[in-house]
């Protein structure tokens, strides 16, 4: 699908939506109208619809079924508002109605396929699936997943059904400009099992071996052969742990590494709140863009992390250079398995947070006139 945002129509620069997370598995999946069997194998919760019940317990009843719709609230007006380009999620479920569990694994995910139009509903482009919840089904789970984006047309990258398939990058037409190239990665320190991997013979991910300039390299030499005049490349990439906002040295090499190497914007997640921006000689890493749907309200724990407030982040940039012209990020917040504008109280939290985890790695935040978060050099 294609948007006429208001870098199509300058000719000049691309806006790009991107988030973080977005889980519409286990208890979503149960309010959607096409539920899975709500059955689940972990070690403390057996009924994917406990995570509904504990959702209405701490902020009050839903609508059931839900509208396909409804899980993006206050977004679907702020994407009609600014108008990206494109629009770029990290989709971390699989979206089968198989029973192949991963064995190994405590926690799996899984969308009814007939739920897919929640996707489509935000006109969303491509979903990164290099992530470690997109194997929970495994084999078959993937392979179904990939049917059933490619039948809404939604492009992906970072699986495939093999480990070329896996590499190839999602891309996406731009009226008046290039096109958006987006990699997508996962690194082991996200939980991704190694067993995951795509190979020559298997379905799998795109695993990072590691985070060193040989590993990066290697993805600079496949950029090179598909980058073109005009096009805007997004490295987005499954890395990290859950909680803390310390970005590891080695991420920040590989960032820089790709950055310098013809990679315009990272986009990192995993966490499941927001973790610095960096400004980069010019260029824009996410290193963590935290949860954008889930379904853990009710649940306990890091409650100082605010992993209930997220962000839209819709950074404009200039294709001949790759360098970052604005970055915009419209503060949200998760309540009943849906996203709304964020409090004016909770924006300059947000706000406040952001600028002094940031302000290490060159970027200052501030709160705009209108509840929006402005992202600057300095």
């Amino acid at each position: 699908m294609e948007h006429r945002g208001p870098g199509a129509e300058r000719g000049r620069s691309v806006t790009v939506f991107l988030c973080g997370d977005v889980m519409t598995g286990r208890g979503i999946d149960q309010v959607l109208p096409h539920p899975s069997d709500p059955r689940l194998h972990e070690p403390f919760v057996h009924d994917a619809r406990e995570y509904v019940r504990l959702a209405e317990t701490a902020n009050g009843p839903m609508p059931r079924p839900m509208h396909l719709q409804y899980i993006w609230g206050d977004a679907l007006d702020e994407l009609a508002r600014l108008a990206p380009d494109t629009r770029i999620v990290n989709l971390e479920t699989s979206i089968t109605g198989s029973d192949d569990r991963w064995p190994v694994k405590e926690i799996h995910y899984r969308m009814h396929p007939d739920n897919v139009g929640c996707l489509t509903s935000a006109g969303i482009d491509v979903c990164a699936l290099a992530n470690n919840h997109v194997l929970d089904f495994g084999h078959e789970g993937l392979r179904e997943t990939l049917r059933a984006l490619a039948r809404v047309g939604i492009k992906t990258a970072g699986a495939g059904l093999h480990l070329a398939e896996a590499r190839e990058p999602a891309l996406v037409e731009i009226s008046g400009t290039g096109r958006l190239v987006v990699f997508a990665f996962g690194d082991e320190t996200s939980g991704i099992p190694a067993s995951w991997a795509a190979t020559d013979d298997r379905p799998g991910i795109d695993l990072l071996p590691d985070l060193s300039e040989a590993t990066a390299g290697a993805i600079l030499e496949r950029l090179r052969r598909v980058k073109r005049a005009g096009d805007v490349v997004v490295a987005s990439i499954h890395w990290g742990s859950n909680w803390g906002y310390e970005v590891p040295r080695a991420q920040q090499c590989f960032a820089h590494w790709l950055l310098d190497g013809g990679v315009d914007v990272v986009h990192g997640h995993s966490s499941h709140h927001v973790r610095p921006i960096e400004i980069y000689r010019g260029k824009l890493v996410l290193y963590g863009c935290g949860d954008f749907l889930d379904d853990y309200e009710g649940i306990a724990g890091y409650e100082e992390f605010r992993g209930d407030l997220t962000a839209m982040y819709f950074p404009t940039v200039e294709p001949a250079t790759g360098r970052l012209q604005s970055l915009r990020l419209t503060p949200m917040q998760i309540r009943r398995f849906r996203v709304t504008r964020a409090t004016p109280d909770d924006a300059g939290w947000l706000a406040q947070t952001l600028h002094q985890v940031s302000r290490p790695f060159g970027a200052r935040v501030e709160l705009t006139a209108d509840g929006g978060l402005a992202v600057h050099p300095g």
